[in-house]
């Protein structure tokens, strides 16, 4: 009897935050297929009417470039700090050194650093390499920013993978990064996926180092063009929720096909058997 009470209330309590979460998804989704007069009638009806022409509209207004600006952007700087957090995460984890414990804690210790203070700092170095108002601009904080979390997972996934490889690799021959290429890392998969979508939602999503460091419409990442889309669309409700339903898409594709391996690599290291 007690069970069945626990399953009705986690039950209960997770349609409830089912609705709390899937109605604003809803309802911004119904709002861009409406038209204004649509809108105006009906503001609060889910589905009403079905009107494409938002969607056509936002795109012939430069939602392309700004798409293109953060895919780019983002896939450049995910796939840099998985390869430079693996490569940080192997002797922290593996190698045993003096400083290791220190240099890893100082690494971790970057995940308390507030964004904002760095702001004034990275744009004045940006602004005297003459980076300013370039894509390259936003490369360095979103790396800098990304790699403490992602070497804290990575080496913690790669504490668990078992010593008794790497010892039987060192007996065939291999060097330190033969067995980091060959054995290492086809087994941090896992961690190396949750990597990526951490930071690839993080990242596509970043607005304040692109709102300091971009100036040029050109140049503009998806976030920061929205915010010119709400100055455009200050009355066309409608036409703002078609392109903030476009731009939630890439997220909702890759977390949901990959939401199982984000479990399962933020999981490493936190059994021992």
């Amino acid at each position: 009897m007690n069970n069945l009470i626990k399953k009705t209330f986690l039950y209960v309590v997770a349609i409830l935050l089912l609705i709390f979460t899937g109605y604003p998804f809803l309802y911004m989704v119904s709002t861009a297929l409406k038209s204004q007069s649509d809108f105006f009638e009906k503001p609060f009806a889910l589905f009403s009417s079905f009107n494409l022409e938002n969607f056509f509209s936002v795109f012939e207004m430069g939602l392309t470039r700004y798409f293109f600006n953060s895919i780019l952007v983002t896939v450049l700087a995910v796939f840099i700090v998985m390869f430079v957090g693996a490569l940080a995460s192997y002797p922290l984890s593996r190698m045993n050194f003096k400083l290791n414990r220190v240099v890893f804690l100082l690494f971790i210790s970057g995940m308390m650093l507030p964004i904002h203070a760095t702001l004034i700092p990275i744009f004045k170095l940006t602004e005297n390499i003459g980076l300013y108002d370039t894509l390259i601009a936003l490369l360095g904080p979103y790396i800098a920013f990304s790699l403490p979390i992602s070497i804290f997972i990575l080496t913690q996934f790669m504490k668990d993978i078992p010593k008794a490889l790497e010892e039987a690799a060192k007996m065939d021959g291999c060097t330190h990064f033969g067995i980091f290429w060959r054995v290492i890392l086809p087994m941090l998969t896992p961690a190396l996926m949750t990597v990526l979508i951490y930071n690839f939602i993080h990242l596509f999503n970043e607005f304040i180092f692109a709102l300091v460091l971009i100036s040029s419409p050109t140049n503009m990442t998806l976030p920061l063009g929205l915010q010119d889309f709400k100055g455009e669309f200050s009355v066309n409700v409608p036409g703002l929720m078609a392109a903030l339903t476009l731009a939630s898409l890439p997220i909702l594709v890759v977390y949901l096909f990959s939401q199982e391996k984000v479990v399962k690599g933020l999981g490493g290291g936190a059994v021992k058997e």
